[in-house]
């Protein structure tokens, strides 16, 4: 089946996969050829892509993603989203740093709209985080 991931910038995947591990709003669901059709919302998460039928946990591809749109059908996955991190491009010490420092932000937030901007870069460098801590345990 073809995964085809989208984010404000652009396409970030586009390729043959087995299956897709994607995080909703019901709790993560996975996704091999031949899936009913479904539209659905997609949550701040871990995607989880497992290329070949054969592959093993360690080889799991992973993305953090912000939330978006979901669009199934027996032959594609198509995920929209604002952004996606690949987990090999995070690194898990600057990911933690600036965590922290969405912390501090909300801590110190003088606004409704500095508390919601906080919360936003909490909730993306603490799934940054869970991909990146994904990754380095199934490599193990």
């Amino acid at each position: 089946m073809k995964l085809q991931l989208v984010t404000l910038l652009g396409v970030k995947v586009d390729a043959d996969v087995y299956e897709v591990i994607l995080p909703t709003k019901d709790g993560e669901i996975a996704v091999f050829p031949g899936h009913e059709p479904l539209v659905g919302i997609a949550v701040s998460g871990a995607i989880a892509v497992r290329h070949n039928k054969g592959d093993a946990d360690s080889s799991l591809e992973y993305f953090a993603i912000s939330g978006g749109v979901i669009e199934i059908d027996q032959h594609n996955v198509r995920v929209l989203v604002d952004e996606a991190d690949n987990g090999e491009d995070i690194i898990e010490a600057e990911s933690k740093a600036a965590l922290e420092r969405a912390l501090k932000m909300r801590e110190n937030a003088s606004s409704q709209v500095e508390i919601e901007k906080a919360n936003q870069l909490v909730d993306r460098h603490a799934v940054r985080l869970k991909v990146a801590d994904l990754r380095r345990r199934h490599r193990h």
